[in-house]
């Protein structure tokens, strides 16, 4: 089977202060040669459905959620949201959904943070009804699926359920290495998955780069993880080294591990920028 071709995301986080600022993002992802804007779901960053709708007009790129927290959303709100999106911008948008994971954006939303595995029945509930309720819909307005999984459940779950699978950067937390830990769970997908695992578009989501390790912007994903930086270095979605060095790295992603699916973090995007031509 031939590898399937590589994708790349820029995930964009702040529409900034006016339109022209947040058109200024959008073309320079696409100058860049990235293929989707994707606007991820955290308070303080970005409204993710108006600034897609806004990116639609810019440019000629997929459009997609990265990934939109389902903790703290109605189905009902949801299916309309994404249909109207899903009209707005032609048909180009890609809903990437997790389970959420941050305490205090429940906390805001009035809502039980709960356990991991009352968030992955949440996740389970809102994505089956908002799906019954876009195929209700006379012209089907239901797009392409992304969930970011990294407990077992919910990793076996997307593999049957979703069209893209993301590893998040925690998805190099476990035993042994973390090259080892994602390719565990990477495992535990294919096992999952069965046949349409050649269907399934694998995701990695990039949340550093750079040339060397002291170059690395690590501020945001020390935030989100709790993880001092000595923890996060050798992460799959830390990417160090020259831009060959780390194209090598993605094919070998590829090659093993079947993801060619690469978002990347909006601070990190015009240094990874170097690293698409060689992967084209």
């Amino acid at each position: 089977m031939s590898a399937r071709p590589f994708r790349f995301g820029a995930a964009l986080i702040n529409v900034g202060t006016s339109r022209s600022t947040w058109r200024d993002q959008v073309r320079q992802a696409e100058d860049l040669g990235f293929d989707i804007i994707h606007v991820n779901d955290h308070l303080g960053m970005a409204a993710p459905f108006p600034a897609l709708v806004a990116a639609a007009d810019l440019t000629s790129l997929r459009l997609g959620t990265y990934v939109l927290n389902t903790g703290v959303l109605s189905p009902a709100y949801l299916a309309r949201d994404v249909a109207d999106t899903h009209r707005l911008t032609g048909g180009r948008l890609e809903l990437g959904l997790g389970a959420g994971y941050v305490e205090q954006e429940f906390t805001a939303a009035g809502l039980p943070f709960g356990t991991p595995g009352s968030r992955f029945r949440r996740l389970r509930q809102v994505l089956a009804e908002t799906r019954d309720l876009l195929r209700a819909e006379p012209d089907r307005p239901v797009p392409p699926i992304m969930i970011a999984a990294m407990g077992d459940r919910l990793l076996e779950y997307a593999a049957r359920e979703a069209d893209i699978l993301s590893f998040p950067i925690g998805a190099g937390f476990g035993a042994g290495t973390p090259e080892e830990a994602l390719a565990a769970r990477v495992e535990r997908v294919r096992a999952a998955a069965g046949q349409r695992i050649a269907d399934l578009e694998l995701n990695l989501f990039v949340a550093a780069v750079g040339d060397r390790v002291s170059d690395l912007d690590l501020s945001i994903i020390e935030a989100a993880s709790g993880r001092p930086a000595a923890e996060l270095v050798d992460l799959p979605g830390v990417l160090v080294g020259s831009p060959r060095q780390i194209a090598d790295k993605l094919l070998h992603y590829r090659a093993t591990y079947g993801i060619s699916y690469i978002s990347v973090l909006q601070p990190h995007m015009a240094t990874f920028a170097k690293v698409i031509p060689l992967l084209r």
